[in-house]
Parts: C-alpha cells; sequence; structure tokens
C-alpha cells in the first residue's frame, strides 16, 4: 500500500523507520535505504545506508490518515512479536517499520519473490513490485497533476528523468490541451459568423 501511494523505490520502502514518520505533523520522509550488496563470492550483505539514491530522492510527503493508521496497528503487532519472541528477538533493527515477526529485516529479493506469489494468490495479472512506482506515476497523470509535482513526488533527480520515462502517458493531456484549443477556436469561428449574419440582416432592414 505504502509503496503504490507513495512510489517508491524498493530500497526506499524498505529503508523506511519508525522517526521516517511524524504522526504529529502528518509527515512521512525519505531519507534512509536498504539494499544488498555482493560481498566476496556469493554472500550477499544487506546494507541501511542514511543516504537515498540521488539528492531529490530525500523528501517529505504528506502522511495521509489512511496510511498514518496502518502503521500504528503495524506497529502494536510488531511490539507484540517482540514480546512473544524475548530474547530471541532480532534488536537489530528495532527502529525499521518492515520486519518479519522475529525482528529480522525483509530482504529486498524476499520482497520481489513474494509479491508475484501475492498476485497469484489474488488472480491479479503479474506486474513487477517497481511497476507500482509506475502505477502511482501513471494515476498522478491521470489526474493531470503536473510533470514536475510528479518528479518531486517520485524523488527523480531531475525533470527529464520524469518526462522521458512518462511521456508517451502524458500524451492523453496533450489530446484534452488540443481538444480544448480546438473548441475554442470553433467557438471564435462560430462568433465570427453569428458576427456576418447580424450584419447582412441589418444591411437587409436597412
Amino acid at each position: 500500500m505504502i509503496t503504490a501511494f507513495y512510489g517508491l523505490r524498493r530500497s526506499e520502502v524498505l529503508g523506511l523507520q519508525w522517526d521516517s514518520f511524524d504522526f504529529e505533523n502528518k509527515t512521512i520522509t525519505i531519507k534512509h535505504t536498504i539494499t544488498i550488496t555482493n560481498t566476496d563470492g556469493n554472500n550477499r550483505k544487506i546494507e541501511g545506508k542514511d543516504r537515498t539514491k540521488n539528492k531529490s530522492s530525500y523528501r517529505t510527503l504528506p502522511l495521509f490518515d489512511d496510511i498514518a493508521n496502518m502503521l500504528l496497528d503495524a506497529k502494536e503487532k510488531q511490539q507484540s512479536f517482540k514480546k512473544a519472541f524475548g530474547n530471541s528477538y532480532n534488536k537489530k533493527y528495532l527502529n525499521y517499520v518492515f520486519v518479519k515477526p522475529d525482528g529480522n529485516i525483509v530482504r529486498p529479493d524476499y520482497v520481489t519473490q513474494h509479491f508475484s506469489i501475492l498476485l497469484d494468490k489474488n488472480n491479479m495479472r503479474h506486474i513487477r513490485f517497481h511497476d507500482l512506482r509506475h502505477s502511482c506515476a501513471s494515476l498522478l497523470l491521470a489526474k493531470n497533476i503536473p510533470m514536475k509535482s510528479i518528479q518531486e513526488w517520485l524523488g527523480h533527480s531531475n525533470f527529464s528523468t520524469t518526462a522521458n520515462l512518462y511521456a508517451h502517458l502524458d500524451s492523453n493531456s496533450k489530446k484534452i490541451s488540443a481538444s480544448v484549443l480546438e473548441d475554442t477556436f470553433k467557438l471564435t469561428d462560430k462568433k465570427k459568423e453569428n458576427e456576418e449574419n447580424n450584419r447582412s440582416s441589418l444591411n437587409n432592414i436597412l
């Protein structure tokens, strides 16, 4: 839900920590990421970093009530699991939002694999987890949100990145603009036609 709503990268959503959320001022700040790095041999190490993909990716967005309530429920469950597991609970990732019942961090590759299983289970069309980010952008464009605002929402480093990715979707808004212009010019032509008819009628009266 959070990934689809905010259009987050996989590394960003897994990197969310409880201090990323300001429940009083209702904001969410994207400032930390979780990634997997290759070490010697076939070993893959999970790394948490207090930085994002680029400067623009560090962003603060509004936290809406439905999302906030879901998060508070998740935090309550997390506390219940921590109590149930006792000393077996992994306290290394206490500040992270998305951890398994035993406190271990959710791995990026786990998300990719199980998202596919989730889609199959609910008889939904197969898409990549990253496509939730594209879906977010598509919905914003469909509601005529300016491309610049979408760039800031998604945390792209520059406007051209957003424009290049979603230019084909933006074509619909261009068609709407063209339709508005076309109607305007038609009205102008009709106005001229009416004026000419009025002059003609006046001449006949005279």
